[in-house]
């Protein structure tokens, strides 16, 4: 079962707490190579990795006087070091602990992410294989299509989530770079060497060029990503709305005792878990605009992508997590009706029928054209009245000159629709433990 969410976890990514624990250690990383360089003595470096801490507090007194949050953290890791601070930060400029700390970030959060949507997707398994032959109208336009059955629409679920996994991981290792290459990225100030060691030991990649910063298609692909995702989740809920409508009341969200559905209609049993999930996605939608526009900085680099950047980058993975676990608990408790959807095939009078009477006539030689009107007389005759599909078309001397008893039996009797069901469902889970 997925646990009850709660935000700690996703969150505390993005507390100063975790920041600042970034960015004391890759200063302290970039040290240890700059001693390999010879250019922090031995003692000094002992001294840093001893001494080396911080205090949110303080960082937040010093910022509101010098307005540099970084200049604020340095401040602070010094007042613990003493004199040996002096080769803390040296030759940096504040985007190199930034961006690369913002890196690490974005991959712990995504890794969350991940570990959410696999267990998501090992709910809607065991849900596609109990519901596989639960034969229910698949719908078009809203209107009866053919048959078609619940474990499929699991199953296509399962499979579009595969997909998201796939994005977020091209996404994660997109982001995943470092970079410590000095003002506008020339390394006039700081070898590569060091930039090379301080990412190997973050498990990242050196950006291969950067200016001041990290460049920001890479964070947009990666926002993107979590938006889609939510996307997707939205869709699923959409179709739960749709089948818990009264009208339709072939599945019903979770309903635990003592919930309540109205302040005025206690009969409501409403599909909230649904439509809040459609409401976040919307958020996280609009946020993928944000990430784009914060491409095109000024030169080598200007702030107007940081103060959007503190907001979209942990509401979106906190959001996103916040929907992958709702969603996956919705589905772990969804109600089904089968005998609803039974019930619900039949309001159509087997006008659903029609492809297998259309293919039915142009195997006996008839023009599709001609067989399509056909067809559609029958059927549309046959929705205007209370007679079945079925109860026409046998009165049809255009039909019963071509096709016989068995014929007919053949086209109104139970398609064959579990052999195609079960080579999807073959595809989609095949070598999936």
């Amino acid at each position: 079962m997925i646990p009850r969410y709660t935000r700690s976890e996703m969150a505390a990514i993005w507390e100063p707490e975790n920041r600042y624990s970034i960015w004391l250690q890759i200063e302290i990383l970039a040290c240890e190579a700059l001693n390999r360089l010879g250019r922090v003595p031995d003692d000094s470096l002992k001294i840093i990795s001893e001494k080396a801490a911080f205090d949110v507090d303080r960082i937040d007194e010093i910022e509101r006087e010098v307005k540099h949050d970084v200049i604020a953290f340095l401040t602070s890791v010094a007042e613990k070091v003493g004199p040996d601070s002096r080769y803390i930060h040296l030759g940096m400029t504040s985007s190199d602990v930034l961006d690369t700390s913002f890196a690490v970030q974005m991959v712990q959060a995504a890794n969350l992410i991940l570990e959410g949507l696999a267990n998501c997707r090992d709910i809607l398994r065991i849900r596609a294989e109990e519901t596989r032959d639960v034969v229910m109208m698949g719908r078009s336009h809203g209107v009866h299509a053919e048959p078609t059955t619940f474990g499929l629409k699991m199953a296509l679920w399962y499979e579009e989530l595969g997909r998201a996994e796939d994005r977020i991981v091209k996404a994660r290792d997109t982001v995943a770079v470092g970079k410590l290459s000095g003002a506008v990225g020339t390394y006039a100030t700081l070898s590569p060497d060091v930039e090379s060691y301080v990412c190997e030991k973050l498990g990242l990649s050196p950006a291969k060029v950067a200016t001041q910063v990290i460049q920001r298609d890479r964070h947009a692909e990666y926002i993107t990503a979590m938006a889609l995702a939510a996307c997707s989740i939205e869709k699923f809920a959409v179709e739960i709305r749709h089948l818990q409508r009264t009208e339709v009341g072939e599945v019903s969200e979770p309903f635990t005792k003592g919930q309540k559905g109205s302040s005025a209609m206690p009969h409501k049993k409403n599909p909230i878990l649904s439509e809040n999930l459609t409401g976040l996605s919307r958020l996280l939608r609009g946020y993928c605009l944000t990430a784009m526009e914060n491409i095109p900085l000024w030169h080598e680099r200007d702030i107007s992508h940081s103060s959007a950047e503190r907001v979209i980058f942990p509401d979106t993975t906190i959001v996103l997590d916040f929907m992958i676990h709702r969603f996956a608990g919705m589905m772990e408790g969804l109600v089904i009706y089968p005998e609803r959807m039974k019930a619900n095939m039949e309001i159509s009078g087997g006008t659903t029928c029609s492809q297998k009477l259309l293919l039915s006539l142009v195997d006996s030689g008839m023009s599709r054209e001609d067989a399509y009107a056909i067809v559609q007389r029958n059927a549309h005759s046959s929705l205007d009245s209370d007679e079945s599909f079925e109860g026409h078309v046998k009165k049809d001397p255009d039909v019963i000159s071509l096709l016989d008893k068995e014929a007919l039996a053949s086209v109104f009797g139970p398609s064959d629709l579990f052999a195609g069901v079960k080579l999807v469902f073959d595809r989609v889970f095949s070598g999936e433990e």
